[in-house]
């Protein structure tokens, strides 16, 4: 892993904790070994590095302080609109560069923000790549890698439009 590598990893677990996803310490800890090897460094990273199972619950406070020393401590919007759709963005933008499955990125999508938006619009078609994905049976005549593609696709597009989108709510 790279150092890059490790920044990154260690963002998107800030955003994943941020947006209320739960990441266990014993990740926390391991992103923090992977970073310190990576050659990142932060005063309080090898503390998190270095937590034994029985000090597990460290592991927040300590990741929390190390994001704030790396410059990488994220708080989405206070409004819990606004925040559903950064998380949308955040998701969206995941599943368009690979790094996030689209099936797994387009369910989150409905399951935990479309919903809660009321299904608006703008994530329709996210959200019938998910129904897609989540239904999908061989003899319907079109691949998963296809679907895949119309997800990252429609994810792309959300992404193309997004400032406009939610800026009304």
């Amino acid at each position: 892993m790279t150092r890059d590598d490790a920044l990154k990893q260690l963002n998107h677990m800030a955003r994943e904790r941020a947006f209320g996803r739960h990441v266990g310490s014993d990740r926390l800890i391991q992103a923090g070994l992977d970073a310190l090897i990576a050659g990142v460094e932060s005063p309080s990273l090898a503390m998190l590095a270095g937590l034994l199972r029985r000090e597990e619950p460290e592991a927040p406070a300590l990741f929390d302080q190390v994001l704030e020393e790396l410059g990488l401590l994220f708080h989405p919007p206070a409004d819990p609109r606004a925040a559903k759709w950064a998380m949308a963005h955040w998701v969206a933008g995941q599943i368009a560069d690979g790094s996030l499955d689209p099936a797994v990125g387009t369910h989150l999508i409905w399951a935990d923000i479309a919903y809660d938006l009321g299904y608006p619009v703008e994530l329709e078609p996210l959200v019938h790549c998910a129904h897609n994905l989540n239904g999908w049976e061989e003899s319907w005549g079109v691949s998963v890698e296809e679907l895949n593609g119309e997800a990252v696709e429609a994810a792309k597009q959300f992404l193309s439009k997004g400032s406009a989108v939610g800026a009304g709510e």
